[in-house]
């Protein structure tokens, strides 16, 4: 059995629960497929955990934004937060997220952040035509911070969900199970008044973390 992970973007206060959780589950093996940067202040926090539990991660949009020093083409807010980031992050921990590789297959699993024309920045629909000319029988990926798993004949598609900023009206941080044949989606509660907190000492407004509250897709809702 391994737990999936994604999208934590500096959420710790939702990281910690999740692991938690896994740690419950009597669950060694993490895998995170991408964006341990972005969005919210404690990447540091989220980089020490991964990395003194041996995670393994893939490179997502964001992480490649931080260690590339460019930015996102589609929102300016990710980019304040982008910047904030940039000033806090130790050098140990931005070599960490250079070394990660964009694509993994573990057994009959292959993952990727985006999707496989585009591991970093891809958004697709899953359908049995895009999945018909892969080889494996196993698929996941984050980046569209909404769970789910779908099933197309012999092969299965799941996105576990973004612990740190669910987009699909749930608040709840999300992740997932794969036990080899079959991936179980989970949910469990945070704290994310103190997120709220921890963004507003930092010097963001109610904009940037609103969203958290109800697991809304845009900024400010």
């Amino acid at each position: 059995m391994i737990a999936l992970i994604s999208d934590i973007h500096g959420n710790f206060v939702a990281l910690k629960e999740v692991l938690r959780a896994i740690d419950d589950l009597k669950i060694k093996k993490i895998y995170n497929l991408g964006d341990i940067a972005g969005y919210y202040p404690q990447v540091n926090e989220c980089c020490e955990e991964l990395r003194k539990r041996k995670v393994q991660s893939i490179l997502g949009n964001h992480d490649w934004y931080m260690i590339s020093n460019t930015l996102c083409p589609r929102s300016n807010s990710a980019n304040d937060c982008l910047r904030y980031q940039r000033n806090i992050i130790t050098p140990d921990n931005l070599k960490w997220i250079a070394s990660f590789p964009v694509h993994k297959t573990i057994k009959n699993l292959e993952f990727v952040h985006g999707g496989w024309n585009n591991p970093l920045d891809e958004y697709f629909v899953p359908s049995r035509e895009y999945f018909d000319i892969m080889p494996n029988s196993f698929f996941a990926s984050g980046h569209t911070h909404k769970q789910m798993v779908k099933q197309f004949g012999k092969k299965v598609y799941c996105n576990p969900g973004s612990v740190g900023q669910p987009r699909d009206g749930n608040y709840k941080a999300a992740f997932a199970v794969f036990d080899g044949k079959n991936f179980e989606l989970l949910r469990t509660d945070y704290d994310v008044d103190e997120v709220c907190r921890l963004m507003k000492r930092s010097g963001f407004s109610e904009y940037y973390y609103n969203r958290l509250k109800t697991g809304a897709e845009h900024f400010g809702v």
